[in-house]
């Protein structure tokens, strides 16, 4: 099949490259020249485990396009995807401009009968509006002998295995009212179907309030093993040990249990912002929803609390070490991590700040411009802990799980690690020396 894929972003490129491996022609469309050209040079602008070796070998043997140019991208297409950014607005809701503008330069360059598959996260009813929008640009441009159809098919990508996650889906799930564009759908899919009742057929709104709903309970997961971490540490008990106790029933499972300093990224936050806002317009107080969201706000100052209460909220002529940046181990995304939150408390209560991590400092650089004297970007773990103070734990990257220790203790002003991702066993690392604090196990600073 050829295929056209609006938007190179995560979602477009792992898609995109994905489908060149299965032996489709892809042709990947962006606004953005530099983007497009840095792609032609084999440049990938994500990191993004596995991606680059995909793109590098189809693009070599002719599967896989990069263009400015839609109309070279949809010519004689069957399949285009728009998988273009829907951003938060300041209501909540999603910004939904790209998406349709996407759509009427479909309209405007159509040429034959296309399906049009939106899997940009967007709210429901937009693909009726896509529809609508395509329609008015066939009208306007005397093609209305020209048919299409349309229909939802939302991603389920995590960061950090997102080409895991595609070539071996847990589902595929297809909005649609047209029994001939599931049929073509599911033949496009075929190969990444691995198990019987991968491929969900459901209506379009169905399916985009799935994708909401989905991440909204993930994110609601999170934000309940928070606040019992929370619990923990005013009341006593261990929430590593929670988390096992109620994983192992069979009705909650042992996904998304573990506390820490927040969710974020670019699906969570956002999410669940659109899911509150979705009920709002139509007079519904999504409660749980608005919780989840506000605790998890709360917890991306966990640390932040900690640290006031052991140094006090002076940190002049104080330096810090910081381990992670992105707002997940493998990627370098920082949309809405914590460790924003927490480094720009620190800076503003004037610490120093030492920080590594593997792949975000580039893009880490962006955030803190107002800092430059400030911040010191380092180039190994090990260096971040010369002479600090304290080292703080933000990013669960596994070179962090298992450091040298004796190094550490040797290189630290003081042996002090706050540590938001629940790396290390309490007991050890008191039996080592350390004074060390993390959360939700009986060792925040009283």
């Amino acid at each position: 099949m050829k295929i056209c894929m609006i938007g190179t972003g995560y979602v477009g490129l792992v898609t995109g490259a994905c489908f060149a491996e299965m032996g489709n022609h892809v042709w990947c469309v962006d606004v953005d020249q530099r983007k497009i050209n840095n792609l032609k040079a084999g440049k990938v602008p994500i990191y993004e485990q596995g991606l680059t070796g995909i793109i590098e070998k189809n693009s070599s043997e002719g599967r896989l396009h990069f263009t400015t140019d839609l109309k070279v991208g949809i010519e004689n297409a069957l399949l285009c995807f728009i998988t273009v950014g829907t951003p938060p607005l300041d209501d909540g809701g999603a910004d939904l401009s790209y998406i349709f503008t996407a759509a009427r330069e479909i309209g405007q360059c159509m040429n034959g009968y296309l399906i049009v598959a939106t899997k940009s996260t967007v709210s429901v009813g937009t693909t009726e509006k896509v529809r609508e929008v395509i329609k008015h640009e066939l009208q306007a441009g005397n093609k209305e002998r020209l048919s299409f159809d349309v229909v939802f098919n939302p991603e389920f990508l995590k960061e950090g295995t997102a080409v895991e996650d595609f070539m071996c889906p847990d589902r595929i799930v297809i909005g649609s009212d047209n029994d001939h564009t599931v049929e073509i759908m599911r033949q496009l899919y075929q190969p990444f179907v691995h198990s019987p009742g991968t491929i969900l057929i459901m209506d379009i709104k169905s399916a985009e309030l799935t994708k909401y709903a989905a991440n909204t309970m993930l994110a609601t997961r999170i934000s309940f093993m928070n606040e019992i971490a929370g619990l923990c540490d005013k009341v006593g008990g261990d929430v590593d040990q929670i988390r096992i106790g109620i994983g192992t029933d069979r009705r909650i499972g042992s996904q998304f249990l573990y506390a820490g300093a927040g969710y974020g990224g670019s699906c969570f936050p956002k999410d669940v912002k659109e899911f509150i806002h979705t009920g709002q317009k139509n007079g519904l107080e999504m409660t749980i929803a608005q919780a989840v969201h506000d605790a998890n706000e709360r917890q991306k100052y966990y640390l932040v609390e900690m640290i006031k209460k052991r140094f006090g909220e002076n940190l002049l002529g104080k330096k810090i070490g910081i381990w992670g940046l992105a707002f997940k181990a493998q990627t370098d995304d920082m949309r809405e991590a914590p460790s924003l939150v927490i480094i720009h408390s620190l800076l503003k209560m004037g610490a120093q700040l030492t920080v590594y991590d593997p792949e975000a400092r580039e893009e880490a650089k962006k955030y803190f411009t107002e800092y430059p004297q400030s911040i010191l970007y380092v180039d190994s773990m090990m260096e971040a802990v010369n002479n600090v103070d304290a080292l703080v734990l933000i990013t669960d990257w596994q070179q962090f799980r298992q450091p040298d220790f004796a190094e550490m203790m040797q290189r630290m002003k003081k042996p002090l690690i706050f540590d938001g991702r629940n790396q290390y066993d309490p007991m050890h690392m008191r039996n080592l020396g350390f004074e060390y604090y993390c959360i939700g196990r009986n060792c925040y600073v009283k």
